[in-house]
């Protein structure tokens, strides 16, 4: 998603980060998505921990959603594996 004003006022209302935001939006989609965001020390790892306690409300997930289908220049679609692979 990026760092966006929208995200970044998000975040500050929350008194989270806004890698926080995305990936608590992310979770909002649905409770079983499996997040695996990389994590280079022990501070990113609690911080990505501590996601699993942020709750955005509806309006936020609306907002944000409406700003991933506006930077979204393409269809997202599955890997196709080759016909030889099949």
């Amino acid at each position: 998603m990026g760092e966006n004003s929208v995200v970044i006022d998000i975040a500050r209302d929350l008194d989270v980060s806004p890698a926080q935001v995305g990936l608590a939006w992310l979770l909002a989609h649905s409770p079983n998505t499996l997040l695996i965001p990389g994590t280079s020390d022990i501070r990113h790892l609690d911080a990505n921990l501590a996601v699993r306690d942020i709750t955005l409300n509806p309006e936020s997930v609306t907002t944000l959603d409406a700003l991933g289908a506006a930077t979204t220049t393409a269809p997202i679609e599955a890997p196709r594996w080759p016909a030889e692979a099949r």
